[in-house]
Order: structure tokens, then sequence, then C-alpha cells
């Protein structure tokens, strides 16, 4: 206890010493706790964790800015960086002589971004009505989004200067592309129309789709927060712009046949009509013409009655423009000549007890007389020396039951049922023209086989090159065509198209396409005159003769089909020809569906409106007349009604 108190005693009598501050100072080297070691590996954990996370951050600094880049800069360049499309310019549709059938136009569309508008209830109500939109509905839209809003696309040039003239704040213009169709409701169902955003939804715009619309371009730029372009980056991928496509039709052709297939439908208070025009030499459909019809640039409240091609998509049972494929088939295998004498009274034919009669009894007819009298007892008796697997092959042929190859969507097959399940009675049907349906343009490529060598011409709604080789050398040297002109029979009314001077391509005769052989020249010379004998004096369709051009053809009247009978008082009445009988050149067919004024014959109300169509088609094409006398019409002898 001694030493102990003796060191209390120094450690009292030693002075402390003082801070800067007047505080004690600390002496820590004799500090307990900081004396003591750290221990080693609490010095390697600490630097390692401090390298792990430098390693860390190194690595995804790499992913980052080397390895996994492109989406970082994708969302980069996404808040600077905008990609401007370069719309190509739709292609233009032709006609056979190069006239426009559908080009596009500029057009102005306007759009809003609602967050940045900034107008008065005035000013909306006058926007409204500028663009045919209520103020309820202008709200309703300018609310479905804060960001950007259509508030109409492709209006007239006028309506969107006058939104200008606003001046509302937030509302823009944008210009598009609008399609132009000048032919309008003439020549709607061949080139169909296209939607808002100019892709082909029906017709010649739907089916060459990819030839048209070509390929849209790029531009890349640089863009402020306001929306401004401050620079082009990358390189330029220029638009290419869509093809032009050339159609076989002729407008003005196509526009006579409109006329009068409309007036035709008018005047018989019909349901509807087609008209189909075929140039029987080179193959090409000059005119597909269809009633009712729309304007193709104004497209609201359209029905399905109006959209549809009847020629190409309608089917319906031949009737009696059967009757001279089966003359031709009973002549080909030698079983008649023109001049054979068929026995038809009494005008009845019964067979496996179904009777099949004429309109009246004809007595001894020849096979001529036949055709012209429009016998189906004559025609019955021709057909039951024929096996089912002929007349099938011959209808075959000329393309029944088959879909036609020219390029359009919507073309029908039609119905022909295999031979091997056809009865007795279905066999002598099918010969004059029932159980077995067809649109009205097969009808009309069945008849080239009359108009050429027996050959049926394969057909084109495209432009073929026709023209022989001298023509075309003398066009190449700018060497004047031969040109006809002469005045028809035909006066135009006040919305009438004018008469004109034949086209240029007038008096030079088209290279002939070669067609698929089905009956010999001789059998097809002896059809044509046949059907030169319907449209004369005793036959079923003296109407259908022409100022200054012989002509031929088939009259069909059948009643229409309603469930599984024939409704008793509706009908199908149409007339399918050749003109000119001395060297055909074209084959005009056409249909009047449920004609309403008591009138139904096909020989009275289609064959008027073959003869107009000849008369202007033949002078459109430059086809010199084949008769100078006008045609022999006894208004007191009426046409001879056709059986059917």
């Amino acid at each position: 206890m001694s030493r102990v108190g003796s060191l209390l005693r120094r450690l009292a009598g030693r002075p402390r010493r003082q801070g800067a501050a007047g505080m004690p100072t600390v002496r820590y080297a004799t500090s307990p706790l900081l004396a003591s070691r750290t221990p080693p590996w609490r010095v390697k954990f600490l630097i390692g964790a401090i390298g792990l996370g430098f390693a860390v951050l190194i690595g995804r600094a790499a992913w980052i800015q080397i390895i996994h880049n492109d989406f970082y800069l994708q969302q980069g360049a996404s808040r600077y960086e905008r990609r401007i499309a370069l719309p190509a310019n739709r292609g233009r549709i032709l006609d056979r002589n190069g006239e426009l059938l559908a080009s596009s136009v500029p057009a102005p569309s306007l759009w809003a971004i609602p967050k940045d508008m900034s107008a008065s209830p005035e000013d909306l109500r006058k926007l409204g009505k500028l663009i045919d939109m209520s103020p309820a509905d202008l709200k309703k839209r300018l609310g479905s989004s804060q960001n950007f809003v259509w508030l109409r696309r492709q209006v007239p040039d006028e309506v969107a200067q006058k939104v200008a003239a606003l001046k509302i704040k937030g509302v823009y213009e944008l210009r598009e592309s609008r399609r132009q169709y000048p032919e309008g409701e003439a020549a709607a169902h061949i080139i169909g129309f296209t939607n808002i955003e100019d892709k082909g939804q029906e017709g010649i715009e739907l089916a060459y789709q990819s030839q048209l619309a070509g390929r849209d371009g790029a531009r890349h730029v640089i863009k402020d927060r306001l929306g401004r372009v401050v620079e082009a980056v990358g390189d330029l991928v220029p638009a290419e712009d869509g093809q032009p496509v050339q159609l076989s039709i002729d407008a003005k052709i196509q526009f006579y046949a409109y006329q009068r297939i409309r007036d035709a439908v008018v005047q018989h208070k019909a349901k509807a009509g087609s008209v189909v025009v075929l140039d029987a030499l080179t193959g090409e459909i000059l005119a597909l013409a269809n009633v009712p019809s729309y304007t193709p640039e104004d497209r609201r409240n359209l029905t399905g009655a109006q959209l549809r091609n009847r020629a190409l998509t309608d089917t319906f049972e031949p009737g009696s423009t059967m009757k001279p494929l089966i003359a031709a088939l009973a002549i080909e295998s030698r079983r008649v000549r023109p001049d054979t004498v068929i026995q038809t009274a009494p005008g009845r034919l019964t067979i496996d007890g179904s009777t099949i009669s004429d309109s009246h009894a004809h007595g001894d007819l020849t096979v001529a007389q036949v055709i012209q009298k429009s016998s189906n007892v004559g025609t019955a008796k021709m057909a039951l020396q024929m096996q089912p697997r002929e007349m099938w092959e011959m209808y075959t042929a000329v393309g029944l039951g088959q879909k036609p190859q020219i390029g359009f969507p919507g073309v029908v097959t039609g119905r022909l049922r295999p031979y091997k399940s056809w009865r007795r009675i279905e066999q002598v049907t099918m010969s004059y023209g029932y159980g077995l349906s067809a649109s009205l343009f097969q009808l009309a490529q069945s008849y080239t086989i009359f108009a050429t060598d027996g050959q049926l011409v394969p057909m084109s709604l495209l432009k073929r090159d026709t023209e022989p080789a001298p023509a075309r050398k003398l066009a190449e040297q700018g060497g004047a065509r031969p040109t006809l002109a002469f005045k028809t029979a035909f006066r135009p009314g006040e919305d009438d198209a004018t008469e004109e001077q034949a086209p240029r391509t007038a008096g030079v005769d088209p290279v002939p396409v070669k067609g698929k052989p089905v009956i010999s020249p001789a059998t097809a010379r002896a059809v044509r005159e046949m059907l030169q004998l319907a449209t004369g004096p005793g036959g079923t369709a003296p109407k259908a003769q022409t100022m200054g051009y012989s002509v031929g053809g088939k009259t069909g009247t059948a009643r229409k089909q309603e469930g599984k009978g024939y409704a008793g008082n509706k009908y199908r009445s149409w007339f399918v020809g050749i003109a000119p009988i001395s060297k055909p050149r074209i084959v005009v067919a056409v249909m009047v569906d449920e004609p309403g004024n008591g009138v139904y014959y096909g020989g009275e109300v289609a064959a008027p409106v073959f003869s107009q169509v000849v008369q202007q088609t033949l002078h459109r094409l430059g086809v010199m007349p084949d008769q100078h006398v006008e045609p022999q019409i006894i208004s007191a002898q009426p046409a001879e009604q056709e059986s059917f």
C-alpha cells in the first residue's frame, strides 16, 4: 500500500499539460483501445470489396457501352432522331390508248395535338363545321388522345385553306395523296378503289397492288424539342414509284357500253344489267360495264349490289345461248348438216315423264332454222344423238365450269356437273341451257369459237402488243396512220358521249392471237350463218341488226331460280353476238336482270343494247362497214319468240 500511495502522490504533484485551448492533451499511444492491432483478414476484406465494386462498375460500363449498346443507342436516338417516310407515288392505271383511268393527286389531311390546342368555343364551332363534324363529335375526337388525333383526312384544298385561316394553335396540315378516277361509275367495277391508306381494295387496284404501290423511301433527321429538323443523318433511301398498269379496256367503249346498259335498265325497270365487249382477234377485253354502279371517290352508303362486278361474279343458267354449241357439235361430229331437217311437231317432246316444249309448233325445221327459231325440241333431238361425255367435253372446251384466267379478283367458275351423273332429261335440258350456270363473261368468251376459225381465244385485261410490225414502224417514225371518218345512225343525247374520229389505230388490222382449237373453221362459218339468220326477219332478234354492219347472235331468256324452283314472273334476258359476220372482230354479250315492265324476251330487251354497242365499238375501232343498206326490220312482223 505504501508503494501505491507513493505513486499517486507523485502523479498528483506533476503539472498537467494543457492544449492550445486549455484542454488536457490525450496520450493516444497509451490508449488501450487504439493500441490494439487490426486483424489482417479485415484489411484484405475491405480491399477486396472495394476492388470488386470497381470491377462491377467497369463490367457494367463495358456491357452498356461496348457489348450490348444497341438498346441504349436506340433509346437515345428516339429522343432526338426521327425517320421521315418518303411516300412513293402510286402507279397510274391507263386504258389501251393511254387515257387515265386512275391517278394520284395531292390531298391535305388535318391533324391536331390536343394538349397544345388553344381555341375559343367559337373557333371550335367553325372548325367542326368545316370538317363536317358536330361539336360533340369534335370534342370526343380531341379527348381520345392528348398527343395526336386525325381531324379529317384527304379534305379538299379549299377546306384546308379555311382551316388554316382560323389559326388555331395545335392544328396542323399533312400532305397526302388521294386516288382520282376520271371515268367515275362507268369503269368503277373494273378499276376498283383504294382505302384511306392508298391500298387496293377492289378491282385492278387490288389485283395489281404490288405493282401499283411501289416502295416508300425514308430519310433520318435530328429534331429539336420543338420538332424542327436540325440536320439530316445517314443515307437517303429514295422512294420507288409504282409502275403503271395499261389495261386492254378502251375508255370510250367502256363509257358507251355503260350508258347503253344503264338506259336499258331504266327503260325496262330492271334490277341490274351487264355488258361485255371482247376483241375476238386479239383476245383483249374492251369493256365490262355493270348497273348498278358507284362512284369510286365517294363510297359512303355502298351496298354489295353496287360493288359486284356482275359480268364476272354472277352466274346464271345460260338458256338458249347454248343451242349454237350443240349445233356446232352435231355438225362437227357429222351427225347433221346445216340443211338437215328435224321434225319438231307438235312442238312438244316427252322424255322420262318430263315434257319440253317450244313457244309454238314449228313443224319441220332445218338445223339452221332450229337456231333461227330457237327451238327446244329441235335442239333436244340433236342432243339425244350424242353421248353425255361429248356435250360435257364441248362445254368444258369453251371454258364453262372453269375459272377464267384474267387475273381479276372475284371471278367465278360457274357450275358444270360431271357427265357421269347426268340423267337423260338432264342431258336434254342442258342442251338448251338449264342445269348448268355460267357468268356473262364466260358466255361471251365461248362465242369466240364462232368469231374465229373455231378457236377459243384466251382473254386478257392487260393491253397486248397486237399491232403489226409495219404499223409499229410507222408510228416510231412519226408517220400518220390511216383513219376512218363516217357518221353512224346513233345520235347521242345530252348526257351521252359525242361521236369522235376513230382512234389512230383505225384501219390497221391487229395481229390475231392464237387460241385453242375447238371446232373446224368450216363448222365455225356454218354456225355464224345460223347466228346471222337469228338476227334477221323471222329470227328471234331482228332488233340486234346494226346500221352498216352484218351481225349474228343468239338470244336467251330464262326464269330465275328461287330456292329449288323457278320464279313465275322473274326473268333474265340476254343476247350474245358477233360483228361483223363477214369478217368477225368483236363479241358482245348483254344481260338484263329482272326486266319489270312486262317485256322480258332477250330479243326485245337485250338485243337493242347489243346493236347500239356494236355500232359504237366498231366505229371506235375503225372497222369498215360491210353493209351499205339500212337494216330491214319489218315492224308489222314481230320477232320470233324463243322457247325457254
